[in-house]
């Protein structure tokens, strides 16, 4: 008889125990949702992407009031200090209009008839043309007989050198405009081309847009390389890279977009991760910096932001030696006569 009652009351203490399992998981799933739900109410516009229209609904947590205007220390408009703006009176105009007055005297006499008493107020006004469209000028190649019998053609004109005979190009100028926007302004071809068309009044192809990108850098290569070597010749580089990844074909093969600069040159370029630790760093154009150290900018370092400074070796060290973050970098980075220490 004891021993069914045992037998029970443990078959009943199981029975017991799988039920509380299943209600300690229906606990933990519905305490899971009443954090999400709770989450999901408490957001609201001003601390998530959630519209204005949405926090005025019932159990909703409203925003924090932003502090008005002049609630702070700062007061708006320009500041203290600040260097302030103007239109400035220009003493050399590039036309002066003449004014007279109009109308009729009170006597009833035809102004236009006044004497003339000369200019007593000027006003000067810096607008852009009414019209502006894209000129287009044919150059006629002539050609001569020397007194000898040779004959000479004119060469091609200045602003299309390297033209076949007989077409049609756009000039210097037009070209500068669309580089300028893409740039510059980092303006799509498609759009840089569209924003030329009503200024210009003719449209030009996007791929034509588009590779006036090579024609610019093959016009600064010169310009590029003296750069490069003034960096590659520094004593102290400063170094960082942007999270932009650009270049052709896909994401994959695009690389980062990384600068090298120093007190007053900076160049920017293609290259992939630099590597961690005291590793020579790709640099400009994949050329290697042997580097002494590499630490994150600071305080004491003149190099600002997220960027990292490298020191090359001095002569005849041969092992890397790491320095004290921003020891020896400041005075280096700073400007001819800036005051500071002198570099180690």
């Amino acid at each position: 008889m004891l021993r069914t009652q045992v037998t029970s009351l443990r078959a009943a203490n199981e029975s017991l125990r799988a039920l509380l399992e299943d209600k300690d998981a229906k606990i933990t799933e519905l305490e899971a949702k009443l954090a999400r739900l709770e989450r999901l109410i408490s957001r609201n516009s001003g601390d998530s992407s959630m519209p204005p229209s949405g926090d005025d609904q019932p159990g909703k947590t409203p925003p924090k009031q932003k502090p008005g205007r002049g609630a702070g220390k700062r007061k708006p408009g320009k500041q203290p200090g600040a260097p302030g703006a103007c239109l400035a009176w220009n003493d050399h105009p590039d036309r002066t209009g003449n004014l007279f007055p109009e109308g009729n005297c009170g006597c009833g006499t035809d102004l236009k008839d006044a004497a003339d008493l000369g200019v007593v107020i000027s006003h000067q006004v810096s607008d852009l043309p009414g019209e502006v469209r894209a000129q287009t000028v044919q150059y006629d190649r002539h050609e001569a007989v020397c007194s000898c019998g040779r004959p000479h053609v004119a060469g091609a004109p200045p602003q299309a050198p390297g033209t076949a005979p007989g077409t049609v190009t756009y000039g210097v100028n037009f070209q500068a405009w669309c580089v300028f926007l893409m740039v510059m302004h980092h303006v799509p071809a498609g759009r840089c081309a569209d924003i030329i068309e009503p200024v210009a009044g003719t449209r030009p192809s996007d791929g034509w847009v588009h590779s006036l990108l090579a024609r610019a850098a093959g016009a600064v290569a010169a310009a590029d390389t003296t750069i490069r070597a003034l960096i590659l010749l520094a004593r102290v580089i400063c170094g960082d890279e942007t999270p932009l990844r650009a270049g052709p074909g896909p994401r994959a093969k695009k690389k980062y977009l990384q600068v090298a600069c120093t007190s007053d040159t900076g160049q920017l370029a293609g290259q992939p991760r630099p590597p961690p630790g005291d590793q020579p760093w790709p640099g400009p154009a994949g050329h290697a910096l042997p580097l002494v150290a590499r630490h994150e900018p600071g305080a004491g370092c003149g190099s600002a932001g997220t960027g990292a400074c490298f020191r090359r070796p001095s002569a005849g060290q041969r092992r890397p030696r790491r320095r004290a973050h921003g020891r020896g970098c400041a005075p280096a980075l700073r400007p001819p006569g800036a005051a500071g220490g002198p570099d180690p």
